[in-house]
């Protein structure tokens, strides 16, 4: 067959394939949400879905977690160094959630992959990756503060065929039944997510088939080439030099990166960091996922997000450290670590290049688990909900209240109906942080106070949350956010303050209240217009003393 160059192609065609891409990412990332059993995937949205090319790099991805999308293309590059070229066939589809096996995150959250093949010859692949609620392990919902090894945390799965040329490997799915507590929602969560690469898979054929697959191989090429050159292209505009940044962490630990930029590389170094311990700690892939949402959100927001952007990027780590798990090590937190480390690098670059990004934000993924007895049905049940929270403000605007990290992306809290509907809780109340923090010429976004009500006996609390001690920052004057924690309130009237803790036993009239911190200020609080300080105090987001304390007075002056 003649080789085809790219002039001899249309380029109205080449967008039209690379449109359609991101259309079939979108609607696998449909399809799974629609039929999946966990409202942390149909109602949260703690899930991501992508169409990537034959060697395994991403060509469009579709709503969703960024992180997660990040994962992905790593995933195959998995599947490809434990199989060979001839033992990846059509009808196959691979599943991952072994961080040491292309799994990159942690146990709960399960990779599943299909290669694409068109007359014999693989195109494409497509995946996806979802958070289940419990995958086995030493605790209900498979998150354990106290783990210290990943035989802990539940069923590893280490880039295996679920299916064989299309057969069904029974012996798999009967391990993954029998290794959760929720098998119900897992054998539902399983198939919503092989029903999303089925779509994907024909969505791509059909692609194929009407413009062939020499084309579509071209078109996605022509893609991740224009990724690399906005990428660069950004570069070029970023004063070069080595910049070096360090930052307390909740438990005192130092973080440490050395960002050095050239005419086409973007180095992040962070050889010099502290040792992996417990279940806080990042694979060395996650690392590069959480350098590379900071590396496009500062060089180029608008650009595609395929593997062509990310080709001048380069982070180095150092294996035994939090950046870098080793093997058996636990990774149930793995995610405070990776969003401690795209919060440090925004900030950072703020510091080195300021007014390129906003104050701090709440920064964690407050990952909350309850569960235990059903107080109607008696069956056992588990509720994981990551947690919204404060932005931070920026020049010209207040910080936004009440929304993810943008480390966590499009996803959406669970609302207060389905949790009372599905689960063993009450929702007493849904409300934005009144607490103090984050004053200043901008304010910056109220985190959240959420109370839920535990309606049974013998039921369970474990959680994870980052930025309990130290607050997000604020900016040209502008003060500190507020902390994120989470409170236990006893029915005999005592209390306990809690940041990470496992299987904490709640019981029937104990309210969780969560509460997640205030974005940081932006500019001198003397400068906030009177009018936003009223504002401000009528919305219950200042109290009138707290006003006169920092702004000098409560209300606006009478014309």
């Amino acid at each position: 067959m003649t080789e085809t160059t790219h002039e001899e192609f249309d380029p109205v065609t080449f967008d039209i394939i690379q449109n359609a891409l991101q259309a079939i990412a979108d609607e696998m990332f449909v399809a799974q949400r629609k039929t999946s059993m966990s409202a942390i995937i149909y109602e949260v949205l703690d899930l991501s879905t992508s169409v990537l090319d034959r060697h395994g790099q991403i060509a469009a991805s579709g709503a969703g977690i960024p992180a997660f999308i990040g994962v992905l293309d790593k995933a195959i590059a998995g599947i490809f160094k434990k199989y060979k070229a001839e033992d990846i066939r059509p009808g196959d589809v691979f599943a991952s959630n072994d961080p040491y096996f292309g799994g990159v995150t942690h146990l709960n959250d399960m990779v599943l992959a299909a290669p694409v093949f068109s007359d014999g010859r693989l195109i494409a692949w497509v995946a996806n990756i979802a958070h289940w609620n419990d995958v086995g392990g030493n605790v209900p919902g498979s998150m354990s503060s106290e783990a210290t090894e990943i035989f802990q945390e539940g069923v590893r799965v280490p880039a295996v065929k679920l299916f064989d040329e299309g057969r069904p490997n029974q012996a798999v799915f009967d391990i993954l039944y029998v290794n959760t507590r929720l098998p119900d929602f897992l054998r539902g969560d399983l198939w919503a997510g092989i029903a999303g690469l089925r779509i994907g898979e024909r969505r791509v054929l059909e692609l194929v088939a009407k413009y062939g697959a020499g084309t579509f191989e071209a078109a996605v090429e022509d893609f991740m080439n224009f990724g690399e050159r906005r990428a660069r292209t950004a570069l070029k505009t970023i004063p070069q030099g080595t910049y070096s940044f360090e930052e307390e962490q909740d438990n005192g630990a130092i973080h440490k990166l050395t960002l050095t930029i050239t005419g086409d590389e973007f180095i992040v170094d962070l050889t010099n960091n502290p040792a992996q311990k417990g279940s806080s700690n990042s694979s060395r892939e996650g690392t590069e996922i959480a350098v590379q949402l900071a590396f496009k959100s500062f060089t180029d927001p608008e650009a595609p997000g395929n593997g062509g952007f990310f080709r001048p990027l380069k982070v180095i780590t150092r294996p035994g450290t939090i950046f870098h798990v080793q093997e058996p090590g636990a990774l149930g937190y793995y995610s405070e670590v990776e969003i401690r480390l795209f919060d440090m690098l925004l900030r950072a670059l703020a510091a080195h290049f300021p007014g390129v990004v906003p104050a701090g934000n709440f920064a964690s993924i407050c990952g909350t688990v309850v569960g235990g007895p059903h107080p109607v049905t008696a069956r056992h049940y588990t509720i994981v909900e990551p947690q919204v929270g404060g932005w931070g403000a920026w020049e010209g605007s207040d910080g936004n209240s009440g929304q993810f990290s943008g480390f966590h992306g499009e996803t959406f809290n669970c609302p207060a109906e389905v949790a009372e509907a599905r689960y063993g809780l009450s929702v007493d109340q849904a409300a934005l942080n009144a607490e103090p923090g984050g004053e200043g010429q901008w304010r910056g976004g109220k985190g959240i106070d959420v109370h839920y009500r535990v309606l049974a006996d013998n039921n369970f609390l474990s959680l994870g949350y980052t930025r309990t001690r130290i607050p997000p920052w604020g900016v040209a004057g502008g003060l500190d956010g507020s902390t994120n924690y989470v409170e236990v309130k006893r029915t005999d009237g005592s209390s306990q303050r809690f940041a990470f803790a496992t299987n904490v036993v709640v019981n029937k009239g104990d309210v969780i209240r969560i509460v997640t911190g205030n974005g940081g200020g932006y500019g001198e609080p003397a400068k906030r217009p009177p009018r936003a300080v009223a504002e401000d105090i009528k919305n219950g987001y200042l109290t009138p003393g707290r006003a006169k304390d920092i702004y000098g007075f409560t209300s606006p002056a009478k014309p």
